[in-house]
C-alpha cells in the first residue's frame, strides 16, 4: 500500500466517522440533558482511544510497483530496547574477533611446526637460504637414493 492509498484509506474512514457522527447527531436535539451529557463523554473516550491507537502504529508495509518496503515509524524505543537491539552487533564483533583470534594462533602454530622441523633437521638454516641448494631441491637429485 502506497502513501497515497494508504491516505485516501484513512479520509474514506474519516469521512465514513462524520456522516455516522452526522446521522446520530440528527437525534440529540430531544435527547435529555443527562443523556446528552453521557453521550458527549463517550465521544471523547472515543476520540481520545482512536489518538492513542494511532501512535501505536510502530510501522507499516508500503509495497509499489512489486517492491515492498517497511517503515520503522517512530519507535520510541527505551534504553532496554536500544540495548536489546544492540547486542546482535556486539555478538557479532566478540565472535570476529574469536575467529581472528583462533586463526592467528593457528597460523602460529605452524609456523612453529617448520621452525622446529628446520632446527631439528640435519641441514643448518643457512643451508635453505642458499640458492644452490633450492636449485638442487628442484632438480629432485635430492630425492635419489
Amino acid at each position: 500500500m502506497t502513501h497515497s492509498h494508504q491516505h485516501q484509506a484513512e479520509f474514506r474512514q474519516d469521512r465514513y466517522g462524520f456522516k455516522i457522527a452526522a446521522r446520530l447527531s440528527e437525534g440529540t436535539a430531544t435527547l435529555s440533558h443527562d443523556l446528552s451529557e453521557r453521550l458527549r463523554v463517550a465521544r471523547i473516550q472515543a476520540v481520545s482511544k482512536r489518538k492513542v491507537y494511532r501512535q501505536v502504529v510502530i510501522g507499516a508495509v508500503f509495497s509499489q510497483g512489486g517492491v515492498a518496503t517497511l517503515s520503522g515509524g517512530d519507535e520510541g524505543l527505551s534504553w532496554w530496547s536500544r540495548i536489546a537491539s544492540a547486542l546482535p552487533l556486539l555478538v557479532l564483533a566478540v565472535g570476529l574477533v574469536t575467529i581472528h583470534a583462533i586463526q592467528n594462533e593457528k597460523i602460529a602454530n605452524e609456523l612453529a611446526v617448520v621452525d622446529v622441523a628446520l632446527l631439528v633437521d640435519d641441514l643448518p638454516p643457512a643451508a635453505y637460504a642458499d640458492p644452490g641448494f633450492a636449485q638442487f631441491i628442484k632438480s629432485g637429485s635430492a630425492l635419489a637414493p
